[in-house]
């Protein structure tokens, strides 16, 4: 990587980890557990499971020593919350409407599945999860809802993007998640919790790899080491388990997951570049929490430091294998693991971001680096090599080349890139299309009378 002299400031441009594959990501899509992807893979070491016999207690403040450990943010990662209740009859119809339309073959229809909730505008999916019949999603939330019939299952299970926990505090986040629930059904205050990851990104100078997996002591799972290009990215123990560890190189992250958002929030905490920025993370399932009498998400936020303290002291420690001594027991601890496992999770876990889109849209980056490879291409093709010139006759080009399409497709040049707009719209949660009652219920007799009902 760059060697940014102290006190520069650092951006995801001055980053080079070397590598530019994929690495694995400390959030899910869903609430499986995800193995970690990379080019290596060693084989797990196995450790014994033990009863849990350990209370949940309050830790020490932070003391570091920031030549060899720097903290720069902690807090939490992920949050997987269900709320009890039951839809409205009136909105069950509406999202059975908006996912017919997500399912139809018309293109003007899709971009129709959308709903605006509590000013946030969602997606509504085509298809289900489980036995969840709907799925709402944008850059906060991923909703899935259950048909007011299905009294078993909660009315929603959430989860909160990683994105959305670094721009507001987790309260915040919550009460506007319960808000938004509230458009839709009447659902309990107080939500349950199935998951929460905890976090500390730090820099540091030690070498991530120079200890082998024995030094792993665990009560559960497997102790794998991954890598990426020939280049070390990180140790996952407990994949599949109840319970799961990560120690992982963020700046790899970045590159796979673009999660570019995360370097102004390490330049505030006084990151200088000079150490890899590496995050140790906690993934805190269904089972281990209700074992440990966390069940809902007043529970876990009260006893955060409780749920640190067990997973560094209890679940899992990194030790200094001794050669003479055989109970691991008794083996000291890394000096590492001293200054992760005193993080105290009651302290302000750094600054949050002010910048975040509820949209998933784009970066200028993505856009702009395919726009310009494909004027380049043409331009090459057509042996130009004035800019300006290029892009003027890019334009004219595109323009005869989509109007022949539309023309063939039997619609206007308008109505032919309108269209195609509105679906992109509706991915990105950035336009609200049509959302009014009549406009979709026009779609749906528009699709009964095409298709002879």
């Amino acid at each position: 990587m760059n060697s940014n002299k102290k006190g520069d400031s650092v951006s995801p441009d001055n980053i080079n980890p070397s590598v530019d594959n994929e690495v694995f990501s400390s959030s899910a899509e869903s609430g499986d557990v995800p193995a970690p992807s990379g080019n290596a893979r060693s084989g797990g070491h196995s450790v014994g499971e033990a009863e849990l016999d350990t209370s949940l207690t309050n830790r020490v403040s932070n003391k570091y020593n920031p030549d060899y450990f720097q903290p720069l943010r902690w807090g939490i990662d992920s949050l997987y919350v269900s709320f009890a209740g039951e839809l409205h009859p009136d909105q069950e119809l509406r999202l059975e409407r908006l996912k017919k339309s997500a399912q139809s073959d018309q293109l003007r229809e899709q971009a129709l599945s959308q709903i605006e909730l509590n000013q946030h505008i969602f997606e509504v999916k085509d298809k289900a999860t489980g036995m969840f019949a709907f799925i709402l999603e944008d850059n906060c939330f991923r909703i899935q809802l259950s048909r007011a019939r299905a009294k078993s299952l909660p009315m929603a299970y959430v989860k909160i993007s990683s994105e959305y926990l670094t721009h507001k505090s987790p309260d915040s986040i919550v009460d506007d998640l319960r808000q938004t629930l509230g458009f839709l059904g009447a659902v309990d205050y107080t939500p349950n919790i199935s998951r929460i990851d905890l976090f500390v990104d730090f820099a540091s100078s030690e070498e991530m790899e120079s200890w082998g997996r024995h030094a792993w002591v665990s009560r559960s799972g497997d102790v794998d080491q991954y890598s990426v290009g020939g280049v070390f990215s990180g140790w996952a123990i407990g994949l599949g388990g109840a319970m799961v560890a990560r120690l992982y190189d963020k700046l790899l992250e970045i590159v796979s997951s673009n999660k570019g958002y995360l370097v102004p929030l390490w330049n505030k905490a006084g990151w200088n570049g000079q150490h890899r920025v590496w995050g140790m993370e906690f993934q805190f399932n269904r089972e281990i929490l209700r074992q440990l009498g966390i069940k809902t998400y007043p529970d876990a936020v009260a006893n955060l430091n409780g749920l640190w303290d067990y997973a560094c002291t209890e679940w899992l420690r990194l030790t200094l294998p001794s050669e003479t001594d055989q109970n691991r027991s008794r083996w000291p601890l890394h000096p590492l693991w001293g200054y992760i496992s005193a993080i105290d999770f009651d302290t302000q876990g750094g600054s949050l971001s002010r910048e975040f889109l509820a949209q998933r849209v784009p970066s200028d980056q993505r856009l702009f680096d395919h726009a310009f490879s494909v004027l380049t291409s043409f331009m090459a093709r057509e042996k130009i090599t004035d800019f300006y010139q290029g892009m003027e006759a890019l334009n004219t080009a595109l323009y005869h080349y989509l109007n022949n399409r539309a023309m063939n497709a039997g619609a206007s040049f308008d109505d032919f890139v309108d269209e195609r707009v509105a679906v992109k719209a509706k991915r990105y949660n950035s336009i609200l299309n049509k959302a009014e009652a009549d406009e979709l219920d026009a779609a749906e007799a528009y699709r009964k009378l095409s298709d002879g009902e």
